[in-house]
């Protein structure tokens, strides 16, 4: 064995998976993949267009031919391949409410050819968390929904349908961020549920990913008090080694959630974050989106310090490197099934619109004899889905507020509506003005929306637009 620096520098990068910065391959990139680099993770601020991202996978694979590249590719309100414009699939809570899972198999698959038709090779998704807390701040209609055997099924069709492809799944927030009223990206959650309701809830559709042969599972940096009431689960040997490992037997690769989020890192830096990452299991390290040349050499100087000084156990590095490069090659770029065409189900409204929930007042609005109108309120999204174009607004179906004409009857879309959401007071002034007005839940539902889509991707806001009997402008 060789036991240099220079080799251990290599197995050590051959764990990280950073961003970067810009819409080009940061030059850093190519030194660090000879140097052994095992993968990079794109973001929504790394693409403009469908050509310039092209550009870069196809400038990434000729730096690096081999590199593992990913995105959080969800589809539905979380999309990196249509940063700019919106998602062409339903998204998760949709699919979960149609229960089909020949549905989420094809969306899942017709992603996968879409990613493959990029050189991308490594999804961050599905989302599998079990959505238990209705107030969720950043999981709600990412996931399939509230039921944990619903959640499991198309969990496991999910990963079929993108694996079919020849892209690797990562069924993500191991044991589950569900339960959670605190954004992991904002602060540090817990989960306080009983170990019994965690074995049938939380974990349930972890364990059926494993059987259906989920490549990756991805962490949470979230605190389950009944299995380890001290270390979030990204830094718990418990959590990562006796269950996720040993009860569910997952053998796979497991990915740290992004290090820069403060459920990480807020106390001690992401370099150390990575040391307990990698200490608690973890064997690919997601460093975050903002990553510079700057803080990739810290990480990598603090993993190797630390195995140096004996804190970290080589063994521990070499067994997560390896776990590492087994992906890659089995997920190899150009070793695929399917090709560029990303054609995936007919997403009519006769498919989507079953989802939405229609309360009565939504009922009697669609009957009134008026001139239909959407006003769209703007809501301010959470971190993980970003500055997504969403609604109707992204479709071309809405009006300004000031220019809704009289006599029209008006549908007022927001989304996260709970109690204090500008949209209510929007509403309240179009009846003050002589208005028939609904207000539309583009999200998980929250509060009295009359009409909710469970969903805010403009495949749904095409499907709105048509049940509320609005064309695009």
């Amino acid at each position: 064995m060789d036991t240099t620096r220079e080799a251990l520098r290599r197995l050590v990068v051959g764990t990280l998976m950073p961003g970067f910065v810009g819409t080009t391959v940061a030059p850093w990139v190519a030194r660090e993949y000879a140097a052994g680099l095992a993968a990079v993770c794109l973001y929504g601020a790394n693409v403009v267009d469908p050509a310039q991202l092209s550009s870069l996978c196809a400038d990434l694979r000729s730096v690096a031919p081999d590199l593992l590249v990913s995105v959080d590719e969800e589809g539905g309100d979380v999309t990196r391949l249509h940063y700019p414009t919106g998602s062409n699939q339903p998204g998760n809570a949709v699919l979960g409410r149609l229960d089909d899972t020949a549905l989420t198999r094809e969306s899942a698959a017709a992603v996968g050819r879409e990613l493959t038709a990029y050189g991308i090779n490594l999804d961050l998704a599905p989302v599998v968390d079990v959505n238990s807390a209705p107030d969720n701040p950043v999981i709600g209609v990412r996931s399939f929904g509230a039921d944990a055997a619903l959640v499991a099924r198309h969990a496991v069709a999910a990963v079929e349908g993108l694996q079919s492809q020849g892209v690797a799944a990562c069924a993500k927030h191991f044991p589950g961020h569900g339960d959670t009223v605190t954004d992991s990206h904002l602060a540090l959650p817990r989960v306080d549920a009983p170990a019994d309701v965690l074995e049938v809830r939380e974990l349930e559709p972890f364990r059926a990913a494993v059987a259906g042969g989920v490549a990756c599972i991805m962490t949470s940096h979230v605190v389950v008090t009944a299995i380890d009431p001290d270390q979030p689960s990204t830094f718990s040997r418990t959590m990562l080694g006796d269950v996720l490992r040993g009860r569910l037997g997952f053998d796979g690769v497991i990915v740290s959630d992004a290090l820069d989020m403060a459920g990480a890192s807020a106390e001690t830096g992401i370099p150390e974050a990575a040391v307990r990452a990698l200490d608690a299991g973890c064997d690919l390290l997601c460093t975050g989106s903002g990553t510079t040349e700057e803080d990739y050499l810290a990480i990598v100087d603090a993993v190797v310090a630390a195995v140096e000084s004996g804190r970290l156990a080589r063994a521990r590095v070499a067994d997560a490197a390896a776990r590492v490069e087994r992906l890659r090659r089995r997920f190899a770029p150009g070793d695929v099934v399917g090709g560029a065409d990303a054609a995936g189900p007919a997403w009519t409204e006769d498919v989507v619109a079953p989802a939405f929930s229609i309360g009565e007042a939504g009922r009697a609005w669609l009957a009134l004899d008026a001139s239909p109108v959407i006003v769209q309120v703007a809501s301010e999204p959470n971190l993980a889905v970003g500055r997504v174009a969403w609604g109707p607004e992204a479709a071309g179906l809405t009006t300004a507020v000031e220019d809704v004409p009289a006599g029209a009857k008006v549908a007022v879309v927001g989304r996260s509506l709970e109690a204090g959401h500008p949209a209510w007071a929007v509403a309240d002034g179009l009846r003050a003005q002589g208005h028939s007005v609904i207000v539309v839940e583009c999200g998980w539902p929250r509060g009295d929306a009359d009409v909710v889509t469970y969903g805010g991707s403009v495949v749904v806001a095409k499907t709105l637009g048509h049940l509320l009997g609005v064309g695009s402008r």
